[in-house]
């Protein structure tokens, strides 16, 4: 892909390739955001918060401020994480529609050649054998 500006200029794909890639990325992206990662640091959070509220007198106050912020993380990590995510399966999606389409279209052309030779074969053999 040629460069623009710092952007990536994309070849001629038709809108609806483009939603369709989208949206299969967009899927992709929203299941695979939440990893083990993210589960292990709210769990982390959760046993915090526990300990504080049961086994310490440090007021309710700091610990929903430590509730809050590790909530705040978590949504930030996943959110920073889908997004990249999102990037890479478009790009993915994108290609493979692009081949998908490419493919279609070869197999298309081709079955349209072999049809205008059968044409002619069978325009010369009628012409053949009406002499």
């Amino acid at each position: 892909m040629a460069k623009n500006k710092g952007k990536a200029v994309e070849p001629l794909v038709s809108p609806e390739i483009k939603r369709v890639a989208a949206q299969r990325a967009r899927d992709k992206a929203m299941n695979a955001r939440w990893d083990l990662n993210i589960a292990i640091f709210l769990f982390a959070v959760l046993i915090l918060v526990i300990i504080l509220v049961r086994y310490t007198t440090v007021g309710i106050e700091i610990v929903a401020t430590i509730a809050s912020y590790g909530l705040a993380m978590v949504w930030l990590v996943g959110w920073q994480r889908g997004k990249q995510l999102y990037e890479r399966f478009y790009k993915e999606e994108l290609a493979i529609l692009e081949a998908e389409s490419k493919r279609a279209a070869k197999i298309a052309l081709e079955e349209t050649i072999e049809k205008a030779v059968e044409a002619q074969v069978q325009k010369a053999l009628g012409r053949r054998w009406q002499r």
